[in-house]
């Protein structure tokens, strides 16, 4: 994979691609989502790459995002503030309901010993946990599972289900309330980040691909769906992808940074 040799790489970190799916109408008694992603080749750990089958979802108006990264970091424990990082790996996180108040550990469930959590403000007040996972070029599936009620709050546990039926783990998160309604809409990306071990990112070549979100088990019925590339930062979020529908499922193709027609920053995908 070339690492972008001779272009100036932007300020860190930066969505290649958005892709947003909406749907007929928000989703009642919500229990679970899950999502598809499928990789085309490896990722090498010197690269910074996140896919999140989930961008931004909502239940209740309380947001919660993940997926898979080639590099995860974050505390070894709810005691410890010294960052550490473990490769590539799963993460779930959820956002404070107004962004603003901060949320603690007591939201955090790891699965394991070998998890990572972290609670902080940085981009927005946030609760995360993450665990190490080996992934490879394949398909996945990222699942967010609703789980035991406890007083007026309820956990919710990220599980990553390789094609063949293995299961890993990552952790909880606890959400205020107790039956649940998922917004309209749901959105997947394609991220380079920055860590302290590797702050300027290579662009990886790799198509990721999205599958159609199912919430309690089914495919939800679709308006439409749409790509975009943002670009609001200007130079700090450069293009380096494209988006195009393959049947039911909307591929990212990430590769070197060129010039965007305009027109063509926000386009459909499937109706």
């Amino acid at each position: 994979m070339a690492k972008n040799a001779g272009v100036k790489l932007p300020q860190l970190p930066w969505h290649a691609a958005n892709v947003w799916w909406d749907f007929g109408g928000p989703v009642e008694h919500f229990t679970s989502l899950e999502v598809d992603v499928t990789i085309d080749r490896d990722v090498p750990e010197d690269y910074n790459l996140y896919i999140s089958p989930c961008g931004i979802a909502k239940i209740n108006g309380l947001q919660f995002y993940g997926g898979i990264q080639t590099n995860i970091n974050g505390w070894a424990d709810k005691e410890s503030r010294e960052r550490v990082h473990r490769g590539k790996g799963g993460i779930f996180s959820r956002w404070s309901s107004d962004k603003t108040t901060p949320i603690g550990l007591e939201h955090v469930r790891t699965a394991a010993e070998d998890c990572l959590v972290e609670s902080a403000g940085y981009e927005g007040e946030f609760a995360s946990v993450r665990r190490p996972f080996a992934w490879t070029k394949g398909t996945y599936t990222w699942c967010i599972t609703k789980g035991a009620t406890e007083g007026e709050s309820t956990w919710f546990t990220c599980t990553i289900r390789v094609a063949k039926g293995v299961v890993h783990e990552v952790g909880s998160l606890r959400f205020e309330g107790t039956d649940f309604t998922f917004w309209e809409r749901h959105s997947a990306f394609v991220e380079v980040y920055s860590t302290s071990k590797i702050p300027k990112s290579g662009i990886p070549k790799v198509t990721v691909t999205f599958g159609w979100p199912r919430l309690n088990g089914m495919k939800v019925p679709l308006k439409k769906a749409h790509a975009y590339y943002p670009d609001k930062d200007g130079p700090d979020s450069p293009d380096c992808a494209w988006v195009k529908a393959k049947g039911e499922k909307c591929a990212v193709e990430v590769g070197p940074i060129f010039k965007r027609d305009e027109a063509k920053r926000r386009h459909e995908l499937l109706r």
